[in-house]
């Protein structure tokens, strides 16, 4: 999907295209939209930095018990 957003909404924000696919993957995210991995991958980030963009606005990792259970199913499972 292609999505056009016009030069003078973008300008009127005070933002480039980078700066708008944060904004939007942190609003998504935040809202449970998607998961981590789709929004560093929408905001074109690492893991680390797209992280740290959230530990700088304070929006909590959304990591459920079913997770943290499979994760340690996984652990347990290393030889």
């Amino acid at each position: 999907m292609l999505l056009t957003i016009p030069d003078d909404i973008l300008s009127s924000l005070g933002m480039n295209e980078e700066e708008l696919l944060v904004e939007l993957a942190v609003a998504l995210y935040a809202t449970q939209k998607i998961s981590f991995g789709t929004a560093r991958r929408l905001a074109g980030l690492d893991w680390y930095s797209f992280r740290e963009i959230l530990a700088d606005r304070k929006i909590p990792a959304h990591y459920e018990i079913e997770h943290f259970e499979e994760d340690l199913r996984n652990l347990h499972s290393l030889p």
